[in-house]
């Protein structure tokens, strides 16, 4: 095994749905950048680590092709290019790099994606994901906003206010839905948690979510139809090497629910957990590729058996999050992988974004990000 030493490498971090990389000090990717930072800086790599802010929930044509503008703006010199996409990020990359595709870019995408050596998708939905589809009702889109408000907040400051959450376990649910919209409920939990940012930080909050309301694209490029055309278009380019990091949550179960303990927060959280995991969980079977022998070795090593259609980290099937070859498979829930999994006495701090009870910790985290750096940087 050898690492490319004598160039400087430019690694770009590639954000997800909602892009949460917009709010900088959100600490979206600050787990994962201090982390690569060390791997390579204790090999003597010369690398580079970008954030790549993207739009929120604007098109993947629109957010490939801001990608490729961002790496025109600071790739310099002639270096190799790692794509790192977490979630819809890693179809971000793989478009980016695709040949001949056409994108929305105000650069000539050639120079720059054969430049890069490789892409690692980290569980990126490359066959759908049934929670697109969910969030693209009206009620969907309400519950969206509070989500992700909630997710924002979880990262800055720590925790995540109970009412916030009873709203979501009970709307994500099939029960109440109907009454809460009728009430204004979810409007009432949204600006009571809005009003504890600075009014500063409230005002870019709000016109990110204003880029959400105008252009909502990605919401159906996202569900299994929109990703099946996706495949058909998004050819691979030769000489860029292709991995995927696998999670799957622990299915929820009343005994782990129990070993989240009384707290009527943590307990919240879990059935936040368990309405989302029903929702991922209705990919149909026939939509999903059967892995090939090597991705199966890596998914039977780590989870006992090939995953059903119904395994997913919350977000995304598992089986959907399978391409090229895959560097990793764990234990883990959607943002666990990218660090905000619960360790609260670690800095930066790492902030569990709801409890899954999956057992992914800092261990987990490293070996995980180790497996991504020498696939990434390995010759």
């Amino acid at each position: 095994m050898s690492y490319t030493e004598r160039v400087r490498h430019h690694v770009y971090l590639v954000p997800g749905f909602f892009g949460f990389a917009n709010f900088g000090d959100f600490r979206y990717f600050a787990h994962v950048r201090e982390h690569l930072l060390a791997w390579t800086r204790m090999r003597g790599i010369d690398a580079v680590i970008h954030y790549a802010p993207t739009f929120p929930t604007a098109s993947l044509r629109r957010r490939a092709g801001r990608l490729l503008e961002l790496m025109a703006e600071s790739a310099d010199g002639d270096g190799p290019i790692h794509l790192i996409g977490h979630s819809t990020g890693g179809l971000d990359a793989r478009l980016a790099v695709a040949p001949r595709a056409s994108l929305h870019c105000a650069v000539d995408p050639e120079p720059l994606a054969s430049r890069v050596c490789s892409v690692v998708a980290v569980t990126s939905p490359h066959y759908g994901a049934p929670t697109a589809a969910f969030f693209t009702s009206l009620l969907g889109q309400r519950l969206l906003f509070l989500l992700s408000l909630v997710t924002i907040y979880a990262i800055r400051v720590g925790t995540i206010p109970l009412p916030a959450l009873m709203v979501l376990a009970s709307a994500l649910g099939s029960a109440g839905a109907g009454r809460l919209i009728a009430g204004g409920v979810i409007e009432q939990v949204y600006d009571l948690v809005i009003k504890d940012f600075s009014p500063e930080r409230r005002l870019q909050i709000e016109q990110v979510f204003a880029q959400v309301r105008n252009d909502q694209t990605l919401l159906v490029q996202l569900t299994p139809e929109g990703l099946d055309l996706f495949n058909a278009l998004a050819t691979e380019r030769d000489g860029v090497r292709r991995g995927c990091v696998v999670a799957q949550a622990k299915p929820p179960a009343l005994g782990r629910q129990a070993r989240v303990g009384p707290s009527p927060t943590n307990q919240a959280m879990y059935n936040v957990y368990r309405a989302l995991y029903a929702i991922a969980s209705t990919l149909p079977e026939h939509l999903l590729p059967v892995p090939d022998d090597a991705q199966a070795k890596v998914l039977i090593d780590a989870y006992g058996r090939i995953p059903s259609a119904k395994g997913n980290d919350a977000m995304v099937p598992t089986r959907s999050q399978v391409w090229g070859e895959v560097v990793h498979a764990a234990w883990a829930d959607h943002l666990d992988v990218i660090g905000h999994f619960h360790a609260p006495h670690r800095a930066p701090l790492h902030v569990d974004w709801m409890r899954t009870m999956s057992d992914f910790g800092q261990r987990e985290f490293e070996a995980m990000w180790d497996d991504v750096a020498r696939f990434a940087f390995t010759t």
